[in-house]
């Protein structure tokens, strides 16, 4: 998932919050303490102070201030889409290809090294991907406060084509699994890679209408809205009470900072940090932990600031998310060993997968949305055509990171690579067949 990027603007806005310096004698500059923008500073809203201390003081002598044009450089870089997707897709051809070569085993020592409480791949899954689902709740709350959600007459067909976007998939690889099959698997296909997805349309679509990127992003954040919900309800087996009072209790906390505009991150990491570990340790997914303090974050600016506290983490967060968390977990997650093709091609598990992805994702987008407009008083953009829609109902079908996620915790063993094999090639029959209507509609779009 990446960041919505904003308007010139915003952006400008933000920039201005973020680059004050104070220069030094000779010349060079820094981030003037106490200042938004700089890892540690006040709030311009009247919030709490804290920004100086024996704590701060040991943290800037351990990590120095980096040269600012290639941090500005590195940041606005991974922020871009089509970087970030190609770098999460890299890492998991990398990963595919390092596990079918001789050095497979090495592969497999990788995933299975112990760091700590958790291995490799646990870390993966666990602890990247909660970053991943953080800047994914700051974007739905963005959405859902000031956003494309916030008035549901707008929002009302893409929000029904992806909630059927989720349920036919799920029929499909269920009928298909109906006699034998792996049944748990149903919620595999249901997932789209909003990062993935956004990407591909923003390299084949230069002409297309800005109106059928809000569309497809709407839909993806509803999207990884139902499949959270479906992580959370179906994929925890047990609950640790204590430990879920614990991980409330840190939410709530969380949320009265944000309430009292305390701005410092010498509270908020080790707090995030707490309930991680606590909702790991309760038994649900570690992710849900990054989606409910996202959740929590203030989107609404107060007067005296320039920019919310949400988009200024977002800015922050979002290259490391698309940059370094997805595809540490591309690289880890997407390592299938292809072998026993035959028996791959003729496995219900990935016949579903399959099928799901390529077929059923963009049947229920295009179902569910249509159903809306025809007969509710909802409707497209005037800018956009079903023919559209459909180039972005097909790349809704590019689960990739999230359906990598679920096959995880839906499998074990040689049905969890077969489901992974699935997804792989569902996403990538999606994308592919996503480009070539997209790809159509982009050059009949540039037509004066």
């Amino acid at each position: 998932m990446t960041s919505t990027p904003w308007s010139s603007r915003s952006e400008a806005t933000l920039l201005r919050a973020t680059s004050r310096r104070r220069t030094r004698p000779g010349g060079r500059s820094r981030l003037a303490v106490g200042e938004p923008g700089s890892l540690v500073g006040t709030s311009s809203g009247g919030g709490v102070e804290l920004t100086r201390g024996p704590f701060v003081s040991f943290v800037r002598r351990i990590f120095p201030e980096p040269d600012e044009r290639e941090a500005s450089y590195l940041g606005d870089l991974f922020r871009k889409e089509t970087v970030g997707g190609a770098l999460a897709l890299a890492a998991a051809v990398v990963g595919i290809v390092w596990a079918n070569s001789a050095w497979g085993g090495s592969y497999q020592d990788l995933r299975h090294w112990e760091l700590g409480p958790l291995d490799v791949e646990h870390w993966a899954a666990d602890g990247a991907l909660t970053l991943f689902f953080f800047v994914a709740g700051l974007e739905l709350k963005r959405e859902l406060v000031v956003g494309s959600l916030r008035r549901p007459a707008d929002a009302a067909v893409p929000v029904a084509a992806a909630v059927c976007g989720v349920a036919v998939p799920a029929l499909l690889y269920l009928a298909i699994n109906a006699n034998g099959g792996a049944m748990e698997g149903w919620a595999v296909p249901a997932a789209t890679d909003i990062a993935f997805a956004l990407a591909v349309l923003a390299v084949v679509g230069s002409n297309l209408p800005t109106a059928l990127r809000a569309f497809l992003l709407t839909l993806a954040v509803v999207d990884d809205l139902i499949v959270i919900a479906i992580i959370a309800v179906f994929f925890t087996d047990s609950l640790d009470l204590a430990w879920l009072a614990v991980a409330v209790a840190t939410l709530v906390l969380w949320a009265v900072l944000q309430r009292l505009r305390v701005s410092t991150p010498v509270l908020y990491v080790p707090l995030a940090m707490l309930a991680w570990w606590a909702v790991h340790e309760c038994g649900v997914h570690a992710t849900i932990a990054g989606v409910a303090l996202g959740l929590l974050m203030r989107v609404r600016r107060d007067a005296a600031e320039e920019v919310s506290p949400a988009e200024r983490v977002e800015h922050l967060l979002s290259p490391v998310s698309s940059g370094i968390a997805v595809p540490f977990f591309a690289l880890v997650s997407a390592g299938v060993v292809l072998s026993g093709g035959g028996d791959l091609v003729r496995d219900p598990v990935v016949i579903g997968v399959v099928v799901g992805l390529v077929v059923g994702k963009p049947a229920g987008v295009l179902l569910g949305g249509w159903t809306v407009a025809r007969f509710t008083h909802a409707s497209l953009d005037p800018s956009i055509g079903w023919r559209d829609v459909v180039g972005v109902a097909l790349l809704a079908g590019i689960g990739f990171t999230v359906s990598l996620l679920v096959s995880d915790l839906a499998f074990s063993g040689p049905e969890r690579d077969a489901a992974k094999a699935a997804v792989l090639a569902g996403s990538v029959g999606s994308a592919v067949l996503g480009v070539l209507v997209l790809g159509h509609r982009d050059r009949f779009h540039a037509t004066p």
